[in-house]
């Protein structure tokens, strides 16, 4: 018979779904972690199982137990979910634990707190069945019930948060932290998932927007907890963790855009004040100010460098997935080609040393000529400077380059 665009057959009594990828048993796990929640598991079990039943899916609940100490497991076995449990601490340890454990061709992650409308279920599943790799639930679209969310969550924290996100990678989601979300199993592994703290969900959302899922999202709503004790999340903390992770997940936001900002301002005040004092309503820069001028385009590069640094370790380790503007860059920039490029600027600032003490012997030291020398010695020193780190992260780049080749 028919389920939607899945086909079921009936094999020794069991139901079997043959899909494009393969066949299962199960259509549909959900999977929920739990740690010390006897006062709603089992709600949420049997909540859990009467959708699935309502709506005709073969499907399962697992109960990722994080080490509850109130019954919580024994609990959810005995309303029918199948319970693993997760030794190591923290929220994403337990729902790679569970949906590890998964057996369905699509996976639901859903709170144990009752804050998620698990009647939505088939909303989720309906978008999964069209073929969507990951299906994010949007809390500010379907509604936030009053006091289900804190004042800063919902006006501060999560706006925020969201915000940089879809700033970052480009994605559309609407809303990062729903932890009521859907995605196939199979999309799951090209995750690679790593995270195992709450920085979890942002994870999930970066690394299927990265790879170029096919994402949507439904409508659904926040409903009040039913727990009798504090949440596990922690303002603040869980907060910077996000934020955290979403600047190391981006090099560019964090290193590559300011580093070329500081590049860009630095040339512009070398440029303004090499040929000499400038002033601007009274006030005069000089050579202190281009000093400055100098560090800061200094600083730039080594962000830069930080920038590429960073991108190439990523996509060695599997955190990043490949990119191919990187590789056409590379086969072009070579170690001899930043090794060319460093030495002609330490022989540059090696002239310009040897220009600067011949000027100081020939009697150009004193106090009126300061300025005037400090505008030949600093270019010199910056461009030794620069020129041995670019020396220095050729090789570097190098090293990393037999790693990903």
């Amino acid at each position: 018979m028919a389920a939607g665009n899945v086909l079921v057959m009936e094999v020794e009594g069991s139901a079997h779904f043959a899909t494009k990828t393969g066949i299962f048993q199960i259509e549909l796990s959900i999977v929920i972690p739990c740690l010390n929640e006897a006062l709603t598991i089992g709600k949420r079990v049997r909540q859990a199982l009467g959708e699935l039943r309502g709506a005709g899916v073969a499907g399962e609940v697992i109960v990722a137990d994080n080490g509850s100490t109130d019954g919580s497991a024994e609990i959810a076995a005995t309303e029918g979910a199948r319970v693993v449990a997760v030794a190591a601490r923290g929220y994403g340890s337990a729902l790679m634990a569970g949906i590890a454990e998964a057996r369905g061709e699509y996976v639901l992650m859903a709170d144990a707190d009752e804050s998620h409308d698990l009647t939505h279920i088939p909303r989720f599943l309906a978008e999964l069945r069209k073929g969507q790799d990951f299906v994010m639930g949007n809390r500010f679209r379907g509604g936030i019930a009053d006091g289900a969310m804190p004042f800063l969550h919902q006006y501060l924290g999560n706006p925020v948060l969201t915000g940089i996100g879809r700033l970052f990678f480009k994605s559309k989601c609407g809303d990062f932290h729903c932890g009521f979300r859907g995605f196939r199993r199979e999309s799951y592994r090209r995750m690679d998932m790593r995270s195992t703290g709450m920085e979890f969900a942002s994870e999930m959302v970066v690394k299927a927007s990265l790879l170029r899922m096919k994402i949507s999202e439904v409508a659904t709503t926040q409903l009040p907890d039913g727990r009798n004790h504090p949440p596990h999340l922690r303002t603040w903390q869980d907060g910077w963790r996000h934020l955290r992770f979403l600047l190391m997940y981006s090099p560019r936001w964090l290193f590559l855009y300011p580093g070329f900002a500081l590049i860009l301002a630095g040339l512009a005040g070398c440029v303004w004040l090499l040929p000499g004092p400038q002033f601007i309503g009274g006030i005069g820069f000089d050579v202190h100010t281009l000093l400055y001028a100098f560090v800061s385009v200094l600083l730039g590069f080594q962000l830069v460098a930080f920038a590429v640094f960073t991108k190439i370790f990523a996509i060695s380790e599997g955190l990043l997935p490949k990119d191919p503007r990187l590789n056409r860059v590379f086969r072009y920039i070579k170690l001899e080609a930043g090794l060319l490029a460093g030495c002609l600027l330490i022989a540059l600032g090696l002239g310009g040393s040897v220009y600067a003490v011949s000027d100081c012997v020939n009697g150009s030291c004193g106090a009126l000529e300061s300025a005037h020398l400090l505008r030949i010695v600093m270019p010199s020193v910056f461009s030794l400077t620069l020129g041995v780190q670019i020396v220095c992260g050729s090789f570097f780049l190098s090293i990393l380059g037999l790693r990903r080749n």
